[in-house]
């Protein structure tokens, strides 16, 4: 559920931080504190749902028995905007959470976070042996490594057994869209009853930041410019989609789309029987089983496009970070906690196991007490494959996905007809607001 506020609370973040001025704290020598330094530490996160308070409410008691002389003070339902305050007003908590790797850039680039990288050598951890390596690309920014990753979100493909008919789930976009056509059901009328899968980037999770994976599209170039427009990729993709909006109707499409209930209720149209396949993030497991635990279905990995076969399996890739603000109280304390949420085993399998989310290590795939249903086990696997991605840290992020998809849905709505001319718009537009952010 956490992806649903993502860009919002990002898009608030960039305001905020674009053009703060300040330092980090500097980075503590590491002597741990001692049962004779009893000390309480603030922390403040965005879950509020009551499984997954429940799940933190277990992994800091088992921090409590580990640093008993370590109390922590946890406040939930905290939004990016509120840490972003607090440090500026000179009042930050110890350690802070946040669902927005959108924020990333800014986190770093501002101070917002201390950079990890000393707390990380002090400690004789290696992220390079312990993360996937995708997890740097969006912990990181201009060679600080301002958060760690806490729990990870993997991308992937939903299926309704009954509704397939014994078809196999699709591996390539011809598949999809064929599969698509053959599972679709409409009324007399011609409008949709089932739709096998819904193609525009208006549905759900279908955001390019999702899809473009299915075709290993770039987002940026070395320097930070735009290579949305000089990846052939991004043809590849809107093509696709454009083929297969137009087969079903814009309009019908849209007409069933907004037919349907809140993505995040009981009447998800997926959970409801109303599509055939879906994009969504393994979370979704979870809310299955408490919704309609009856369901057939399965998952698989997205399609890939028809090209690139060897790279099925692949998905994309976000996650929860945490970090140590600047200004923090009790830094060495406040390590203490974010290292054992980020990297002690049994800390990330129990929150997994509750909330449903992948553990973000690898030695916590591999661990026995990870719940490793089939249905889940597909994205372990996407997470742990090596070709999976995700949207690097960028100052613009934000900016970037919004103005992609703005341009997408002009695009499958037939509102613009020069799909060249779409995609070297886009490019302007975010090599345009790069350079007015490039001096802040």
């Amino acid at each position: 559920m956490k992806r649903l506020l993502a860009i919002s609370t990002a898009a608030g973040l960039a305001l905020v931080t674009a053009c703060t001025a300040g330092t980090e704290s500097p980075g503590p020598a590491l002597n741990s504190a001692t049962a004779d330094d009893p000390v309480t530490i603030e922390f403040w996160h965005g879950f509020s749902a009551d499984n997954e308070l429940k799940a933190f409410e277990d992994s800091l008691a088992g921090f409590k028995q580990k640093f008993p002389w370590i109390t922590v003070k946890a406040t939930k339902a905290i939004q990016d905007s509120q840490i972003v305050q607090a440090v500026r007003g000179g009042n930050p908590p110890d350690v802070a959470l946040s669902f927005t790797t959108d924020s990333v850039a800014e986190f770093c680039k501002a101070g917002i976070f201390q950079d990890l990288n000393p707390y990380l050598t002090a400690s004789k951890i290696d992220a390079a042996t312990l993360f996937p390596k995708v997890i740097a690309e969006y912990t990181q920014y201009g060679g600080k490594r301002c958060v760690m990753p806490m729990l990870a979100d993997t991308y992937g493909l939903y299926y309704n057994k009954k509704l397939m008919k014994g078809n196999e789930p699709p591996k390539t976009l011809s598949e999809l869209a064929d599969l698509t056509k053959k599972l679709t059901v409409k009324n007399p009328d011609g409008t949709i009853k089932v739709a096998g899968f819904m193609p525009t980037s208006q549905m759900y999770e279908n955001a390019p930041i999702h899809t473009g994976v299915m075709v290993g599209a770039k987002w940026t170039n070395p320097d930070g410019t735009s290579a949305i427009g000089s990846d052939p990729a991004w043809k590849t993709l809107m093509t696709w989609q454009k083929e297969l909006t137009d087969w079903f109707g814009y309009d019908k499409l849209e007409k069933f789309r907004k037919s349907f209930g809140d993505e995040w209720s009981a009447k998800n149209p997926f959970q409801q029987g109303k599509v055939a396949m879906a994009i969504d993030g393994e979370w979704r497991n979870a809310m299955i089983a408490s919704d309609v635990p009856d369901l057939e279905y399965g998952t698989a990995p997205l399609p890939v496009a028809d090209d690139q076969a060897a790279r099925y399996g692949a998905g994309f890739i976000a996650g929860t970070v945490i970090g140590i603000p600047r200004g923090a109280k009790h830094q060495e304390a406040a390590w203490e906690l974010v290292k054992y949420l980020t990297t002690d085993t049994d800390a990330l399998v129990t929150l997994s196991n509750a909330i449903r989310n992948v553990p973000s290590t690898l030695p916590a795939l591999q661990s026995p007490k990870l719940n490793k249903d089939p249905n889940f086990q597909t994205f372990l696997d996407i997470f742990a494959n090596p070709n999976s991605s995700t949207l690097p840290a960028h100052v613009n992020s934000v900016f970037n996905q919004q103005t992609l998809q703005e341009a997408q849905i002009a695009w499958e709505s037939g509102r613009a007809t020069d799909l060249d001319a779409v995609l070297a718009g886009v490019d302007k537009k975010i090599d345009d607001k790069l350079k007015l952010t490039a001096g802040d």
